[in-house]
């Protein structure tokens, strides 16, 4: 079955291509394991392993430790144990950031915001609403309010293209150094599912984020709608050994996964 001159692993690696696309192995069924394809092919191991490492690489599939390997329905993850921004998701999830500002106001801190920012109640905040997309189509619906500070630092214009981060950090030198996460389950009320083409009642996403400098001051608190059919979250964790303090928090890798 393998030609001569050609190396093994990249012939393995174009027949599982091949049978990917013709649809023998749908999406998210598991491929056949190492075992089997080294005895199918007449191979290593190792040969096949580096077969799927290129698979991997492209995105085509994905392998879970112990598990085994899984064919892509097109989702590439990405790692959000490092702090990122919305643009830095979609690229490494490979698809075209694009934002449009529906809100850009200057208005009075309620009490609750107040505390998350770290000001005084009724100081001014900038809120910013901004419908996230992904390739054309609706992901995300922000909501994020700073500090007028920082707020008045933004441009409304280029907020379609920027990211709050990327303003910041590129244009002030003010560094994001630390983002605190809350994950929750809601449903769509009436504006943020005509925001994200949704029926009002549909299950959504919601990510609060805090977001800190220097000093642990406050930069801005966002909370972020994703579309549930477009995004999922996958994390990876280790068991502690006894050399590692039992205070240290085991995750590994935590990942949004995204669907072009």
């Amino acid at each position: 079955m393998l030609k001569e001159g050609i190396p093994r692993h990249s012939q393995i690696s174009q027949w599982l291509r091949d049978q990917i696309e013709k649809g023998n192995f749908k999406p998210e069924e598991k491929l056949p394991s190492e075992n089997e394809l080294a005895k199918k092919f007449d191979v290593s191991r190792v040969t096949i392993r580096r077969a799927l490492q290129s698979l991997e690489s492209d995105s085509i599939i994905y392998r879970c430790q112990g598990l085994g390997s899984f064919v892509s329905d097109k989702r590439a993850p990405h790692n959000l144990v490092q702090l990122t921004d919305f643009n830095e998701d979609m690229e490494k999830a490979g698809l075209k950031a694009a934002s449009e500002v529906r809100k850009f106001i200057t208005i009075d801190s309620p009490d609750w915001l107040a505390e998350i920012l770290n000001i005084e109640p009724g100081q001014k905040v900038i809120q910013i609403d901004r419908l996230r997309k992904g390739d054309g189509e609706p992901v995300a619906y922000d909501i994020t309010w700073l500090p007028i500070l920082y707020g008045q630092l933004l441009d409304k214009d280029k907020l379609t293209e920027k990211t709050i981060y990327q303003t910041l950090e590129d244009e002030y030198d003010i560094k994001i150094i630390r983002g605190c996460y809350r994950i929750s389950a809601e449903i769509a009320d009436d504006a943020i599912a005509r925001e994200l083409n949704l029926e009002k009642g549909e299950a959504i996403l919601l990510i609060d984020r805090t977001s800190f400098t220097i000093g642990e001051k406050p930069v801005y608190y966002q909370k972020r709608y994703y579309r549930s059919d477009r995004v999922m979250y996958e994390m990876t964790l280790e068991r502690e050994n006894n050399s590692v303090s039992s205070s240290e928090m085991p995750l590994k890798e935590f990942v949004p996964v995204f669907k072009s």
